[in-house]
């Protein structure tokens, strides 16, 4: 929480937070061009921002792109604002209202954080149906080869279809498939109402990508869920949804214990 205030206490790195708010997934060139400082400073903010883990980052080609985590933030305000009348916390509200309420321009969902483990635990903790089933409540069952099928068991209902496949599988350090396809099923045993079960349906699918990361004695995970329509009602369920599981994870890689 330190490291969060520490971030948010420069107007410099308040400006970067709120361009990554306008338009998510920038790069370090398109940053800098919307501030007034050098490429080496706007570098070292964003150096920051990235421990405190506001901001995290993914490589597409050559390129770095930056995204907005607005997790450390929201949990400042829902821990601090209602209990507390204090300056920081009245300069957070601002920030929070905005990014709760301003649309993004890029959809995609992505959250990262670091766990005391190995590689190649963390895989199979995202792989092995006996280890999803503690922490997410259900087995995700593959060969994890590329092209193969994902099928998901929560208690007795089971989720197969041809479009539920590995779109990329290096164990260890990375691993992306399609999202599940809401079957009635599904909805039933999530207590989802038909309008919203037929909304999620009439989507496109979307996927998830998991990137590992070595980082000192810790794993770096980043969790990028992209490929939602504008509007996306399954982008407002995800919300919440990811940084509970990945915390659930986190917990029982660290204790042995779910949360």
């Amino acid at each position: 929480m330190d490291e969060v205030f520490k971030a948010l206490a420069d107007p410099s790195r308040r400006r970067l937070l709120d361009s990554l708010n306008r338009r998510n997934g920038q790069t370090l060139r398109e940053l800098c061009a919307g501030l007034s400082m050098t490429r080496q400073a706007v570098s070292k903010h964003l150096a920051v921002l990235e421990a405190a883990n506001l901001v995290t980052t993914m490589r597409r080609g050559r390129e770095k792109l930056h995204h907005l985590n607005a997790v450390p933030i929201n949990e400042i305000a829902d821990r601090w604002i209602g209990a507390y009348d204090r300056e920081r916390s009245r300069a957070l509200s601002d920030l929070k209202n905005a990014l709760e309420h301003t649309p993004m321009y890029d959809p995609a969902f992505v959250y990262a954080i670091r766990i005391k483990t190995t590689p190649e635990r963390l895989w199979q903790a995202l792989t092995d149906p006996a280890f999803t089933r503690r922490y997410w409540g259900m087995t995700l069952e593959s060969d994890w080869r590329p092209g193969s099928p994902v099928i998901w068991r929560q208690d007795d209902v089971v989720i197969a279809d041809p479009e539920q496949i590995v779109l990329e599988a290096d164990p260890g350090r990375r691993l992306s498939y399609t999202w599940h396809t809401f079957t009635a099923d599904w909805a039933k045993a999530n207590d989802i109402d038909e309008p919203t079960r037929a909304a999620l349906a009439a989507e496109p699918r979307s996927k998830v990508t998991f990137e590992i990361e070595p980082s000192g004695e810790t794993v770096k995970l980043t969790v990028i869920h992209d490929g939602f329509a504008a509007g996306s009602t399954l982008r407002t369920m995800i919300e919440n949804g990811w940084p509970e599981l990945i915390s659930g994870l986190k917990t029982l890689l660290e204790t042995g214990e779910p949360l």
